[in-house]
């Protein structure tokens, strides 16, 4: 496990559309879904991926942060 502080903002930005927003992350569990605010596309994570923000974000999960393969 990493000692480095974990961050719980990230920039999601929308495959469809280009739009971002800044969000904060769940810290017990994985976001499978979101819902872009400009176009209304439901994100899912790409394969591999175990959040939309590992697949979508500038920053990925506080799990994967921490040094955990995924948040499941």
């Amino acid at each position: 496990m990493s000692d480095r502080e974990v961050i719980l903002e990230s920039t999601i930005t929308c495959p469809q559309c280009s739009h971002s927003s800044g969000e904060t992350m769940p810290t017990d569990s994985c976001q499978w879904f979101y819902e872009c605010k400009s176009c209304g596309s439901i994100m899912k994570p790409l394969p591999g991926d175990c959040c939309v923000f590992c697949s979508y974000g500038k920053v990925p999960c506080p799990p994967v942060q921490k040094g955990h393969r995924c948040c499941r």
